[in-house]
């Protein structure tokens, strides 16, 4: 007798989460960088990014309000699956979600993960997370992931219109504008790692890659930078550069002094955002006398709930896959996930990941 898998019954919106006020950033931080080495001054000195906007990231408010776009775009297809919200680092704690999902009967679960990209931190932590999950919740329902989106339609068209948007902030005497994007850095070992053999890796790097070329040529611009922000972690272990400040500082050497950063690594605004670029890019542009101009990250516009609702109805089997990239090749990956071929190879222990920022 063949088991019939169960329809699914549910979509959990699975995030980084971040702290909602002073008393909670510490904790926090502990959450993110527990078993990892990260000595308490580190913590210290982010704990202060977090203060300097009152304890609270944005990025709890922002998935909820995504939730809430996400439930309208359901009910306008007539798509009936409740919508449940769970953290990595804070609360809704995972854990705690996939509980209360169990005890509402749910059996069968979609999983869209705040991240568009492959690699660790971008994908199998996800999985990590479902797994531990389900590991510690009885009768756990089953949850499957959604695939990756970084080179989606709907994403990349959120992100170009929001460079169209901050072109017209810039002043009209303004110099035109170099196009810089911009995405987490990681170790350049774990970087080294994911995709196909014959590509050398890189998975990570080579979709943000491709979806700042994506961008770009939306825009018709084919002169523009990619660097990176937010590392962390040892000073002796290597990470992606260049780092977004240094690159303020290398543009100005060569005379631009008009920029527009695009975080095209991040898809809500939050502490690495608000704090990494439109605080401290933002200030040393100033410094050197530059025009700033930061477009909006995409989750906020409605073709970013759009989105979400169509990878769902993918996985329901009521809509064609939509990709605009031409690599990596996408494959069956993490418990089954359709995601770039090799993403779920895991890296070595060495190489893991440490931002203490993030969200």
């Amino acid at each position: 007798m063949v088991n019939t898998p169960e329809p699914f019954d549910a979509v959990m919106v699975l995030s980084f989460g971040g702290p909602e006020g002073p008393d909670d950033v510490r904790p926090f931080l502990e959450n993110v960088t527990r078993g990892r080495g990260i000595p308490p001054e580190r913590l210290d000195d982010v704990a202060k990014h977090y203060l300097h906007f009152g304890g609270v990231s944005p990025i709890n408010a922002l998935n909820r309000a995504l939730i809430d776009a996400v439930r309208a775009e359901f009910d306008t297809h007539g798509i009936d699956l409740p919508i449940y919200f769970g953290n990595r680092n804070w609360h809704p704690m995972v854990e705690d979600t996939v509980a209360t999902m169990r005890d509402d009967g749910i059996r069968n679960a979609l999983v869209f993960a705040t991240s568009a990209w492959g690699g660790y931190s971008g994908c199998r932590q996800y999985h990590e997370d479902i797994r531990r999950a389900r590991e510690v919740v009885e009768n756990a329902p089953d949850l499957t992931r959604l695939r990756q989106f970084y080179d989606h339609p709907l994403f990349l068209d959120a992100v170009a219109d929001a460079v169209r948007a901050a072109q017209s902030e810039l002043p009209a005497d303004a110099a035109p504008a170099r196009l810089v994007f911009t995405a987490h850095s990681v170790p350049t070992a774990a970087d080294a790692t994911g995709g196909p053999p014959d590509a050398g890796g890189h998975l990570y790097s080579r979709q943000v890659a491709e979806a700042g070329r994506l961008v770009a040529g939306a825009l018709g611009v084919d002169d523009y930078d990619l660097v990176w922000q937010s590392r962390s972690g040892p000073p002796q272990v290597p990470w992606l550069e260049p780092d977004i400040v240094d690159h303020i500082d290398a543009l100005h050497e060569r005379g631009v002094t008009s920029v527009i950063v695009v975080p095209v690594g991040f898809v809500s605004d939050h502490l690495e955002v608000v704090w990494d670029l439109d605080t401290e890019a933002r200030d040393r542009a100033a410094e050197l006398g530059m025009a700033f101009v930061r477009a909006a990250t995409a989750g906020t516009d409605p073709r970013f709930a759009q989105m979400v609702r169509e990878l769902v109805q993918e996985r329901l089997g009521t809509a064609t896959p939509h990709r605009r990239g031409t690599e990596p090749e996408f494959g069956v990956g993490c418990n089954g996930t359709l995601c770039a071929v090799g993403c779920c190879e895991p890296p070595a222990r060495p190489s893991r990941p440490t931002s203490a920022a993030r969200g």
